[in-house]
């Protein structure tokens, strides 16, 4: 099954329909391995785990918030690496260990005041599905799962790892305002802090 797949943001610009829908979106749901991290855990000798995120995920994790859209993790995992980066990202919302993702986006968007059809969901393996079905809008890396592919709204163009969160917080924010202007709080000495 093609899934709908934006190749430019000007192609965003021109779809007044999906630039509504984009614009709609209050609250941005990720999981994390295999769409913040490439999937791999990585283990040391003592049995800890290892991960590596991409950098420009962070960016778009820190910056969705200051324009008006929650971020929330919601993950079945759970690791002190893991724990120290959403503390450095000022996640807010986080779920770790979380086994009953659905359970768990329910409580979110009720805590939150948030409609169902106003979040959006980026995953990439079959727990997401219990997510997936409840939101206005769900993304998978260029590399989910089959059946994740089939029931999701977009495929991204990045894979597991590669800078998902911030295809999905452009594809959000340039369908409120240019990149420019979005990015220009990013360019601030202050929000790195």
């Amino acid at each position: 099954m093609d899934l709908p797949f934006l190749s430019s943001y000007s192609e965003l610009s021109d779809n007044k329909p999906l630039m509504d829908q984009f614009s709609a979106i209050k609250l941005v749901v990720f999981d994390v391995d295999g769409v913040l991290t490439d999937g791999r855990l990585l283990y040391t000798s003592e049995g800890e785990t290892i991960k590596s995120f991409n950098v420009k995920d962070g960016v778009a994790m820190k910056l969705l918030p200051k324009w008006g859209v929650k971020v929330a993790v919601i993950t079945a995992k759970d690791s002190l690496p893991l724990r120290k980066r959403m503390q450095d990202l000022n996640v807010e919302h986080f779920y770790p260990g979380c086994h009953n993702k659905a359970e768990a986006f329910a409580d979110l968007t009720s805590n939150l005041g948030i409609a169902r059809e106003d979040a959006a969901y980026v995953g990439d393996d079959v727990i997401d599905l219990q997510v997936m079905p409840h939101v206005g809008l769900s993304f998978c890396p260029e590399d989910a799962h089959v059946l994740v592919k089939r029931h999701c709204s977009f495929a991204l163009t990045k894979g597991a790892g590669q800078g998902v969160a911030r295809e999905v917080a452009d594809l959000l924010l340039a369908s409120r305002m240019t990149l420019e202007e979005a990015y220009e709080l990013a360019q601030k000495p202050e929000f790195e802090k």
